[in-house]
């Protein structure tokens, strides 16, 4: 007989043995259980764990929305009170994802809720890393002046195009250590270690929301114009000024959000689009951002993951028009991209959930990591920006395994 599945909810107790308030050590608390082959979920709502039995999303000729929830309706049939998917989307929702309905999940109040999450994180193990670029940045760069020569040409007006380093350590990765830096580094965003196969992990750290679905009320967070940011406080803000200011950008930014208007109005009664991107930070990048809210029928049963589903992807991750771009993805880019640039995120038997774009990521395997990291290319764009932008986006996790390499 299987164990009644349980959402427990995870508190933090004093040295005394007292309970302390919920917010100090609870989620830090799921933080520091987090185990290589665990799945971890960290948002600005939530933070979630699960290690354990799970049952397995099939993947199949179904819609995925509708798979998932037929799995979540099978484990509330079987006793499980509170059901709860979690896992990873690939960029091509053709191929197999990697989610999971566990029978037991951890969920705590929110990282940077956590006055503990101030602490910092351990140092990574001195490790010597061999780098593999794929492709180079001289390849990158060509590719890029290749594709804005086209755009040029009218053939289409944004694509996305990335790449990736390849890293292999002289020892077994330690994730629970990456994820404890990329979370520390960055408590607002949306933090994440999730299988994704025997052996594999998906892990990173995402400033990016796709969908949110809480009741009626959705928000999406579209990000699309970035730039580096500097250590020297005021050549960071004259970057941001510059960005917020940048016709190139602001013009890249507008397409996104006009996608993202055109794919959620035919859900929404109400559907509010401000008319300027405002500018958020990372410890690494600032990027343009508009938060775009809506309201579904009351009644309504499109969940979450359903409107992910229809955003994905998105023109931030992928470019314009979607089919022309996503075929010069393929000839250009020499590699499959897997998850990055998919979704992960959560949701429940109600529809609810968090769905965030799978960017600033690594693949682990053993002892090899591939990062990846993209950049819009628009006709205005210069390859030697675009590669250095790309840069910069490896940094995030390059600081997290401590490799100084040159990206």
């Amino acid at each position: 007989m299987s164990t009644a599945p349980v959402v427990a909810t995870a508190t933090h107790r004093s040295p005394s043995g007292d309970a302390a308030h919920p917010a100090v050590g609870a989620a830090t608390g799921l933080l520091d259980a987090y185990t290589s082959g665990a799945r971890f979920l960290a948002t600005p709502t939530r933070t979630l764990l699960a290690d354990g039995p799970a049952r397995e999303v099939p993947h199949g000729d179904e819609p995925l929305a509708r798979r998932v929830a037929e799995t979540l309706e099978t484990a509330r049939r079987e006793g499980q009170a509170q059901p709860v998917v979690i896992g990873a989307v690939p960029f091509d929702q053709g191929a197999p994802a990697a989610l999971a309905v566990p029978e037991f999940v951890q969920d705590a109040p929110p990282l940077a809720n956590d006055p503990l999450i101030a602490l910092p994180a351990d140092l990574p193990a001195t490790t010597e890393w061999k780098v593999r670029p794929v492709p180079s940045p001289e390849m990158y760069g060509a590719g890029v002046a290749a594709v804005v020569d086209r755009m040029w040409r009218g053939e289409f007006s944004k694509v996305v195009l990335a790449r990736t380093l390849e890293l292999t350590a002289d020892a077994p990765l330690d994730l629970p250590v990456m994820l404890q830096r990329l979370a520390r580094r960055d408590p607002s965003g949306y933090t994440f270690a999730l299988p994704t196969g025997p052996g594999r992990t998906l892990i990173g750290a995402s400033p990016e929301l796709l969908l949110s679905r809480r009741g009626n009320k959705v928000v999406a967070n579209p990000l699309a114009g970035s730039t580096p940011r500097s250590e020297d406080l005021a050549e960071d803000v004259r970057r941001a000024a510059a960005l917020l200011a940048s016709a190139k950008d602001l013009h890249e930014h507008a397409v996104v959000v006009d996608a993202v208007h055109g794919v959620l109005a035919p859900f929404c009664t109400t559907l509010d689009v401000p008319a300027k991107p405002t500018l958020i930070r990372t410890a690494t990048m600032w990027h343009l951002s508009t938060t775009v809210t809506g309201t579904l029928p009351e009644g309504s049963t499109t969940s979450a993951l359903e409107l992910a589903s229809a955003l994905h992807p998105t023109p931030a991750v992928c470019g314009t028009p979607t089919l022309t771009a996503r075929q010069v993805i393929a000839e250009t880019e020499p590699f499959d991209r897997g998850f990055f640039t998919g979704m992960v995120g959560w949701g429940n038997a109600d529809g609810d959930g968090e769905w965030v774009v799978t960017i600033r990521c690594a693949e682990a395997e053993e002892r090899t990591l591939r990062l990846y990291a993209g950049a819009g290319v628009v006709a205005a764009s210069e390859a030697e920006a675009e590669t250095a932008e790309t840069g910069a986006k490896f940094r995030t996790f390059l600081h997290a395994v401590g490799a100084e390499v040159q990206a």
